[in-house]
Formats: C-alpha cells, structure tokens, sequence
C-alpha cells in the first residue's frame, strides 16, 4: 500500500470511528422516541449512507448493483456471502428496515450497542449452537410476519477473497417455515476491503441480487435442496465476476 493510499485508509478510519461514536451517542438521546421504522432509519440508514460515502470519497471503492429488479415488495430472508465489513453497511442501507444475526455480546458494548439494541437485531449466544438456531428461527419469523427483512450470512463468518464457505441451513430453514422465498445476494467485496488487515484497494465491488427462490415443498428435505440451490448460485456468480479462485473449504462453518 503507498503511503497516500495508507493516509487516506487512517483519515477513513478515523473519521468512520468519531461518526460512529457522535452518531451513537446522539441516537441513545434520540432514537427511542422515534416509531421503529424511523428509528430505523435514523440510527442505520443514515449512518450507513455516511459510512459509504466514506469509503467512495477515501478509499475510492464504488458499487455496480445489478438484479435490482429481482427485490420483492414484501421482505424476506436475505443470503449473501460474506467477506469484509462493507457488505454490512451496504445491506443495512439498502433494504430498510431490516436485521441481522448478531453476537449477543455485541449489545453490551457502550453507545454503540445500546443503539443497535434499539434496531430489533436477532442476538444469539454463540456458545449455544441449539438455543441459536432455535432463537434465529422464532425471533427472525416475528420480523419477517412485522414486514422486516432478516439478513443472514449463510457462511457464519467473514470468508477471505478467492473461496466460498459452507452455507450453513438456518437461513433457508427460516424462509421456508415462514413460507416466503429467499432472496441471494452475491459481491465480491473483499477483494478490495480483505477479510485481514487495514489495507484497501481502490476498485468497484460488484453486487448482485439473484431472483427470489422458493422452497419446493416443506420440511428437512426442501431445506436443504433449497439450501444447496442458493449455496450453489452463489458460488456460479461469485465465479463468473471472477471472485472465486479456489474450491469451497470442507471444515464445518458456523450455526447460522
């Protein structure tokens, strides 16, 4: 990384940390009075939007979003891998209102997690795999039935560039009991905001929204083969921008 580009990834950094810090701090004030769908939008989407632009004007990384017309008016489940933090403001912004499986811990965190608290996040215990997937599936179907979309990384964490993780089933499970379809979402953003390190690269991620997939019937079996049908379309897209190098691992992934 040159020395400008390594000045332009700290100012990011800093000015992304002191937003996120005045913009926590002013939502505890503000957010709770506000009705969900525009505490929503003023905790979220605002800061999200903020923390984008940020990233176009300092680190140069645009977007090209193609499918947009495959997005359904009524919310469901989101699946898309996973590689970089960026995906997450993206998403946030871009489907409102909407909420995501999130390490419980994360709540306790001063400011920042008391506002993300006020956002109706599907927080789970880790430690627990059984009490999660059970928690996923009665919090993430209230959302779904209140007209929220719920973003799930299938993959359970963030895969390095080059290599698609193992879709875990919670997500399609989700969809298929609350008998709406899944909308997949494929990008290639860590090859320009890497899983590891500070370092950036200047670029234009592609994103691309998938038509929506129903289950074929109900039960384990039409989980499953739905699951393998999102896991597989993911992987063909992420090969055809290029974004796959190496074959998927076979190590377990995590629960949801």
């Amino acid at each position: 990384m040159s020395i400008m580009q390594a000045i332009r990834t700290f100012l990011f950094y800093l000015l992304l940390g002191t937003s996120s810090l005045l913009w926590c701090t002013l939502s505890f004030f503000i957010a709770p009075f506000l009705p969900f769908r525009k505490r929503y939008r003023f905790i979220n989407v605002y800061w999200c939007r903020c923390a984008l632009w940020l990233t176009r004007v300092f680190l140069n990384i645009h977007v090209e979003v193609k499918g947009q017309e495959n997005v359904p008016e009524q919310p469901c489940v989101i699946l898309s891998n996973h590689q970089s933090t960026w995906e997450t403001f993206f998403l946030s912004a871009h489907f409102e209102p909407l909420s995501q499986v999130l390490k419980r811990e994360l709540l306790y965190v001063p400011f920042f997690g008391w506002a993300m608290a006020m956002l109706r996040p599907i927080a789970i215990n880790r430690d627990n795999p059984k009490a999660a997937l059970k928690h996923v599936a009665k919090r993430g179907n209230e959302l779904l039935k209140d007209g929220v979309w719920v973003l799930i990384f299938p993959e359970g964490t963030r895969v390095p560039f080059g290599q698609v993780g193992k879709f875990s089933r919670g997500g399609t499970a989700l969809a298929v009991n609350a008998n709406l379809p899944v909308l997949p979402i494929a990008h290639n953003a860590g090859k320009y905001w890497p899983k590891e390190g500070w370092a950036k690269k200047a670029g234009t991620i592609e994103l691309v929204i998938g038509e929506p997939m129903y289950a074929e019937g109900t039960g384990p079996r039409a989980i499953a083969a739905l699951n393998d049908r999102v896991a597989a379309w993911n992987e063909a897209t992420q090969r055809a921008m290029g974004s796959v190098v190496a074959p998927a691992p076979s190590s377990e992934s995590a629960v949801i």
